[in-house]
């Protein structure tokens, strides 16, 4: 199974191709983790109003998400140099 998806051409394509834009674009993951801490906010002042069960949750996942994203920009900005 692994050897079919690691001869796969197109797999080989996409790896590329992803690879080539995390290089290109190497800070969007920080800018991206920290677009979704500030929507988390704004979700949460929003729930502080509405009390909102759905906003809480919503509010909770963007901002773990968004540090998630923005800590393994920050690993993988290193390793890809300027």
């Amino acid at each position: 199974m692994l050897r079919r998806i690691d001869q796969s051409p197109l797999f080989a394509r996409l790896l590329e191709g992803s690879s080539n834009f995390v290089a290109r674009y190497r800070g969007l993951p920080v800018i991206l983790g920290i677009l979704l801490v500030f929507i988390s906010m704004l979700l949460q002042i929003g729930d502080i109003y509405s009390q909102s069960r759905i906003l809480t949750l919503a509010g909770v996942v963007t901002h773990h998400v968004g540090v998630l994203i923005a800590l393994i920009g920050l690993l993988i900005a290193a390793p890809i140099g300027k």
